[in-house]
């Protein structure tokens, strides 16, 4: 089975897309990477979310033309895919997380945009999405394939092993947990902080720290520094 899977994450530049040959070598699940790209977002777009993100205030308009622009987004760009690997069986597309609903420790609600009907009327294939609220009902944290693939790379080791995931949120995944079974959950802010000093302490020159660079020393103004880690985001 060929599938294509995408996914923008907490930093919000952009779409991740990859295609996958899947197939089972007795019980083993093989996978082989047909093709993978990132698509940035178009300046507009990502403005246009940045500028309705926590802790702005919200319209319905804007989630309305930010579900339908995304939604187009992620159609173009596995159109694109296919056009570069040859058709595909199925889509998965987690879209574009905006907002977590937290009370305490728990996860009671998530949001993701990217209407999938676009996905599946311009590429005409099956389309499967919003894969967080499944896990939030059981009382996840709404992360739960990062933590699939955690156990199937890493459940064959002895003791207790873990995978600490660094993306926008870092989260992570304990395989032996006090029931036996593997535990997962959200620890705390990741690249998601960084991103966003890098883009203030350069005026949005990078949106990003390439290869660490921003964290050499002599590179960043420390009293610029200071001053941002004070400002709420």
């Amino acid at each position: 089975m060929k599938v294509l899977g995408m996914i923008s994450g907490t930093s919000h530049d952009g779409i991740d897309v990859a295609v996958v040959d899947l197939h089972l070598d007795g019980p083993v699940l093989v996978g082989r990477l047909l093709h993978g790209a990132s698509v940035p977002y178009a300046p507009e777009l990502r403005e246009h979310l940045v500028r309705t993100l926590p802790p702005a205030r919200l319209v319905y308009q804007d989630v309305c033309e930010l579900d339908t622009r995304i939604g187009q987004a992620f159609a173009q760009v596995a159109a694109d895919a296919i056009a570069a690997s040859g058709p595909v069986d199925l889509i998965c597309s987690h879209g574009q997380t905006v907002f977590h609903w937290v009370d305490g420790a728990h996860a009671l609600g998530t949001l993701q945009l990217g209407e999938p009907a676009w996905i599946a009327e311009r590429t005409g294939v099956p389309v499967v999405s919003d894969v967080r609220i499944r896990d939030i009902t059981v009382g996840g944290h709404g992360a739960p394939l990062a933590s699939l693939v955690d156990v199937l790379l890493l459940g064959a080791l002895p003791g207790t092993p873990g995978a600490l995931n660094l993306g926008g949120i870092s989260n992570m995944t304990v395989l032996h947990g006090p029931d036996g079974g593997p535990v997962a959950f959200d620890i705390g802010p990741s690249n998601a902080l960084i991103d966003a000093a890098v883009r203030q302490l350069t005026d949005g020159a990078q949106a990003y720290d390439r290869d660490g660079a921003m964290g050499a020393a002599g590179t960043v103004d420390e009293a610029a520094l200071a001053d941002l880690l004070t400002e709420p985001y």
